[in-house]
């Protein structure tokens, strides 16, 4: 969704939803966080998720390596 219909749209219901100051902002950022999570595609969701057949394991002789088992093999 394009970010100014956003911003549109979260303004609107907060001028709607919201009954004071404080509350308006709250309810504007709550809507406008809703509204950009709707716009997600599923490989974004998936690239975030975690696969918990795979372990990370850092070595201690040398911190910038880092090694992925496999468990699937």
């Amino acid at each position: 969704m394009n970010s100014f219909f956003k911003t549109l749209i979260a303004g609107y219901g907060a001028k709607k939803l919201g009954g004071g100051c404080l509350s308006t902002i709250v309810i504007f950022v709550l809507i406008y966080f809703a509204l950009g999570q709707c716009n997600r595609t599923n490989a974004q969701v998936k690239e975030k998720q975690i696969n918990p057949k795979e372990v990370m394991i850092n070595h201690t002789s040398n911190a910038n390596k880092s090694e992925i088992i496999d468990f699937n093999k």
